[in-house]
């Protein structure tokens, strides 16, 4: 099964709005610290969601990337990396960036 979580980066400009909208897309547990650090241990372990593939589209996040490119590196590199990685359990993570038309 495939389950979508949307976040909409046209009003998040900082790289705080952004992990914020990203915790709050994946149901993040109340633990979450953050940073980037718990949020590459938080994706990479979804052990809270059901099995099956997770995707994360993040709508417009060049709204980040102009307001400060190098949080939008760090935040794009996480990604990519918990992407890589892969998660211990059946929840698996996906990430589409999806640029504005």
């Amino acid at each position: 099964m495939t389950f979508e979580h949307r976040i909409h980066g046209t009003l998040l400009d900082t790289s705080d709005s952004v992990m914020t909208a990203i915790a709050a897309a994946l149901k993040f547990p109340s633990y979450f610290g953050y940073n980037l650090d718990a949020l590459y241990d938080s994706l990479t372990d979804l052990s809270w969601l059901p099995a099956g593939e997770h995707v994360l589209i993040w709508s417009d996040p060049g709204t980040l990337r102009a307001a400060d490119s190098s949080a939008y590196d760090a935040i794009a590199s996480v990604l990519a990396d918990a992407v890589a990685d892969g998660t211990g359990g059946e929840a698996r993570l996906s990430v589409l960036l999806r640029a504005a038309r």
